[in-house]
C-alpha cells in the first residue's frame, strides 16, 4: 500500500506542495474523500479550506462507472464522457437525468456540509485542489473548470495517486499538478490505500468546524 490513509496522505501531499505556502493559497477539497487529505494540507500551509461541490454521474447500471460529472456553481458545469456513454448506450435525456438527480445530490451536501457558512473568495489567488486520487477524471475535470471559472491567479490540482494517462489528459486544466503517484496500471482508489474507509457527512462537519471561514475569523475575538 502506498498511503496508510487519507491523512497520511494529505501530509505527504503538504510536503510536496510547501513551495506554494507563501502564496496564500486557498485549499479547496472535493468531498467526502478528498476532505481528511485537504484538511492537512490546510493545517500546513496555514490556509483557508472550503470545497468543491462536484458529483460523479454514473452509468445507471454501473454506478461507479463514470459518464460525466457536475459542479456547483450559478451555471452548473457538465462534463460529459462521450466514449462511456456510447459503450453503454446511454441517450442524451437518461444522462439529463442522472444529472438532475446528482445536482440535487450537490444542494443537499451544501445545506448539509456548509450550511450559511461563508464562502472562500479564491478570485486573483492561488487555488488548490485536493482529492484523494483520481480515476476516470470526470470529476477532477469538472472540479478543475468549476474552479477556473471563479478566476484564481493559480490553479493547482494536488492528489497522492492518479492513473498516468489520465493525469495527462488533465495537464491543460490546471497551471500546475502535484501527484505523488501516478501509475499505469491503476484499477481503483482503494488499491493504494491501508485504510480507505468511507468518509461520513459527520465527518466532513467535523473538519469544517477547525477551519472556520473568512468572516467568523475576522469576528472571532483576540485572545486574552
Amino acid at each position: 500500500m502506498s498511503f496508510y490513509n487519507r491523512s497520511e496522505a494529505g501530509r505527504k501531499l503538504a510536503a510536496a506542495l510547501a513551495r506554494y505556502r507563501d502564496e496564500r493559497p486557498v485549499i479547496l477539497a472535493l468531498p467526502r474523500g478528498g476532505v481528511p487529505v485537504a484538511a492537512e494540507i490546510a493545517r500546513a500551509l496555514d490556509a483557508p479550506l472550503d470545497l468543491v461541490l462536484v458529483r460523479k454521474i454514473g452509468v445507471p447500471y454501473q454506478p461507479e462507472l463514470a459518464m460525466g460529472a457536475v459542479v456547483d456553481g450559478g451555471h452548473p458545469i457538465v462534463v460529459r464522457n462521450g466514449d462511456v456513454m456510447r459503450i453503454a448506450g446511454i441517450a442524451e435525456t437518461e444522462f439529463n437525468a442522472a444529472c438532475d438527480r446528482e445536482l440535487g445530490e450537490i444542494e443537499r451536501r451544501r445545506l448539509t456540509y456548509l450550511g450559511h457558512r461563508d464562502r472562500v473568495d479564491i478570485a486573483g489567488r492561488t487555488a488548490i485542489v485536493v482529492d484523494d486520487g483520481i480515476a476516470t477524471g470526470a470529476t477532477t475535470r469538472a472540479a478543475l473548470r468549476g474552479t477556473r471559472a471563479r478566476n484564481p491567479k493559480k490553479l493547482v490540482l494536488a492528489v497522492p495517486v492518479a492513473p498516468t494517462d489520465t493525469l495527462a489528459e488533465l495537464r491543460s486544466e490546471a497551471d500546475d499538478i502535484v501527484c505523488l503517484e501516478d501509475h499505469t496500471t491503476f484499477g481503483a482508489i482503494g488499491f493504494f490505500y491501508a485504510d480507505f474507509s468511507q468518509v461520513s457527512d459527520r465527518e466532513v462537519i467535523n473538519i469544517l468546524e477547525k477551519f472556520p471561514s473568512p468572516a467568523a475569523a475576522r469576528n472571532k475575538p483576540p485572545a486574552a
